[in-house]
């Protein structure tokens, strides 16, 4: 991966840099399998055959079977494909969803589509800690529910879920309940299992894989009715590939460099979670040093995401800050460009919380150096820039 010295990059939960082994799979299965894989002659068999490599290497990281793996542009539209296909499978006998009050906007804006079509969407909090009550999420489930939606690893703040306990929960009061896991943020920094879970969502540029590809997890024999409309043959819907869930060629050499990261990740977990742990200790540490400094993520939390607030320093402002030190930081979801974090107005924090939050994401590739650089930073941000309150 790149490696520079004077740039360190602490906003790995936006994204990743691109490991070069990886991109050199995605070079290759460009130059060499061009052709496309649904093609019926020899080039593209031998493209289908490569996709179907990258589709079980896929599949052995999440410990599912290569047929439950489907290949989609990215997490977002994994996640609408998932929501609004299941609703739309199961609109004929219920009409209430649950969703968690902290989920990905991939998450959050199909639902509000789904309140659009009549739909009752039910949303549960998690409480000022940024962890979610299980009891309040199962109670909220009755005979009408189709679906539940929960991401396992929130993406501001880094608190866990235990999906599968929630799962099985779930599924002993209503069986026919569809259970979809918003899996971005854990795939690869915590360990994933399947049990009790329909869809399960990841994406290739969170794990050093290019921006543009992702992948959804739909259990065998769990039916869903693909949003998209034309292009294809099967079911009618969402054209032919990838068995009519996902219209489009397949992008083949993006495929492979998700497989090839996917499976550097999973090879070395165990030295990564280590890894990540003692950066976790050393900038905790250092944050808690800092006067003024306020944790928004728990103890609990991933080690990769730590967020804070400085409660007197906008978050933009420090963001630049920062960037003039060659630190890169964000103030939450990158996809939220900016605005202030649902996730902390969710637990029910004061404006300022959110107003003066920093996140920052690790990843294997960082260093001391790098949490170092980025407390000089803060510091020194602290005493100097101006203050809103």
């Amino acid at each position: 991966m790149l490696h520079n010295e004077t740039l360190h990059y602490l906003d790995n939960a936006a994204t990743t840099i691109v490991d070069e082994a990886v991109a050199d799979a995605v070079r290759k299965a460009m130059v060499e399998h061009w052709a496309n894989p649904s093609s019926l002659y020899g080039p593209g068999c031998e493209s289908r055959r490569l996709l179907e490599k990258a589709r079980a290497g896929v599949a052995k990281t999440l410990g599912a079977a290569p047929e439950e793996v489907f290949f989609t542009g990215c997490g977002s539209e994994s996640n609408n494909i998932a929501i609004l296909g299941a609703a739309l499978a199961r609109k004929s006998w219920g009409k209430r969803v649950v969703v968690s009050g902290y989920e990905h906007p991939s998450v959050a804006m199909p639902m509000e589509r789904l309140r659009q079509l009549g739909f009752d969407v039910v949303t549960i909090n998690p409480d000022e800690t940024g962890h979610l009550d299980l009891d309040a999420f199962v109670n909220a489930v009755d005979k009408n529910t189709i679906l539940v939606a929960c991401m396992q690893v929130n993406n501001e703040i880094g608190t866990m879920v235990d999906v599968n306990r929630l799962a099985k929960r779930v599924k002993e009061k209503n069986p026919r309940t569809a259970v979809h896991v918003d899996g971005v943020q854990a795939w690869l920094r915590v360990p994933v299992k399947l049990d009790g879970i329909d869809s399960f969502t990841v994406s290739g540029h969170k794990i050093h894989a290019p921006k543009g590809v992702g992948a959804l997890y739909l259990r065998r024999g769990y039916n869903i009715e693909p949003p998209y409309l034309g292009g294809g043959q099967e079911k009618g819907h969402g054209g032919g590939q990838e068995k009519g869930v996902r219209p489009g060629t397949e992008n083949l050499p993006y495929a492979v460099g998700m497989a090839k990261a996917a499976l550097i990740g999973y090879k070395n977990m165990a030295e990564r979670t280590a890894r990540m742990a003692q950066l976790n200790r050393r900038l905790r540490e250092g944050l808690a040093a800092i006067s003024g400094i306020v944790f928004n993520s728990p103890e609990d939390a991933v080690a990769e995401v730590v967020n804070v607030s400085t409660m007197c320093i906008k978050s933009e402002t420090m963001l630049h800050f920062l960037e003039t030190k060659n630190v890169y930081v964000s103030s939450g979801s990158a996809c939220s460009k900016g605005a202030a974090s649902h996730t902390l107005a969710a637990m029910g924090l004061e404006p300022l919380r959110a107003d003066t939050a920093l996140r920052i994401s690790l990843c294997g590739s960082n260093t001391e150096a790098d949490v170092d650089a980025l407390l000089a930073g803060l510091a020194e941000g602290m005493e100097t820039l101006a203050r809103i309150r």
